[in-house]
């Protein structure tokens, strides 16, 4: 009996509702359902007056799933989707994305798609497309205090009320550079359309073997985000002596000290996305962010500047 994952926002009544639908319908086919709640992927912030998180990243693998399973449908919104990369890709399960939230760039598809996108998974016409996860972990001498993956970005920054930061950063064998700045952004090319994109970075197509590296507010003209191949493990020292603020995609992080270090580098596993037909990322950009679409002028009368 094939098995199938179901990965909900339990916190939403419209998922869980049709989580409950599609367990039904995939049951009746003669497959055999697993059901995780979104939140099992979503670290939360770590108490700073307790050990941090020191079970590997592995430990977000919900019970019952496994290597075996044929995919996972994700219900929820691009929140949900970073959380259920975590709980999949160490063991390699594709993840079929639902969206039952607001923007859903992440998301395959949609709601009044249901029914079509059940069919296409019950007759096994579908593709995997793989996304770079990133494995960060904060250290302290030879010590691994806490270990996330990461789909969108990691942010290193300041404290709210507290001065502008110093950050050491050595791009795999090459010389270290200081950029002063209120934080810093290390983002996967899927990420390049998230937190990085705010701060001023590029966009990147999901297929460049790439990471970028995108200060929050520098205190300089010349840092600027820079690209470089993702090969290179990225190390960040804290050279400032209050504590800072990291967080992983939006769900997952802890403090960093001044004894501490941060380090990033690309992740053996990756996010398997289920399509249902030719991903088109520009579509994407188009359709979720207004990219490249055709200036119209207003007519005179109706709101335009006339000279």
């Amino acid at each position: 009996m094939p098995a199938v994952g179901l990965i909900v926002n339990d916190g939403k009544d419209l998922a869980v509702r049709t989580a409950a639908s599609i367990e039904a319908r995939l049951t009746a086919a003669g497959h055999q359902v697993v059901t995780a709640s979104s939140s099992g992927g979503m670290v939360g912030f770590a108490n700073p007056d307790q050990h941090l998180r020191t079970l590997g990243y592995a430990a977000c693998v919900p019970a019952g799933f496994h290597s075996d399973m044929v995919l996972a449908i994700v219900l929820g919104g691009d929140g949900t989707v970073l959380s259920a990369a975590r709980q999949t890709a160490p063991i390699g399960v594709p993840i079929l994305t639902i969206n039952t939230g607001h923007l859903g760039f992440l998301a395959e598809t949609y709601l009044q798609e249901l029914d079509q996108a059940l069919e296409r998974v019950m007759n096994q016409r579908w593709t995997v497309e793989e996304r770079t996860l990133l494995v960060v972990s904060v250290l302290r001498g030879d010590l691994r205090r806490w270990e996330v993956l990461c789909l969108n970005e990691m942010a290193l920054h300041r404290e709210p009320l507290t001065s502008m930061c110093h950050f050491e950063i050595a791009v795999g064998r090459h010389v270290p550079v200081d950029i002063a700045a209120d934080g810093v952004i290390l983002s996967t090319p899927t990420g390049s359309t998230a937190y990085a994109l705010s701060a001023g970075g590029p966009v990147i197509t999901p297929d460049c073997p790439v990471l970028q590296l995108t200060p929050i507010a520098p205190h300089s003209l010349a840092s600027r985000a820079l690209v470089f191949s993702d090969e290179e493990p990225v190390t960040i020292f804290p050279a400032t002596p209050e504590r800072l603020m990291m967080v992983v995609d939006g769900s997952a992080g802890c403090y960093v000290w001044p004894e501490d270090r941060v380090l990033i580098r690309r992740s053996e596993h990756r996010a398997r996305f289920v399509r249902l037909g030719e991903h088109e990322f520009f579509g994407v950009l188009r359709n979720k962010l207004g990219w490249g679409l055709p200036h119209v002028a207003k007519p005179e009368g109706e709101g335009g500047v006339t000279g």
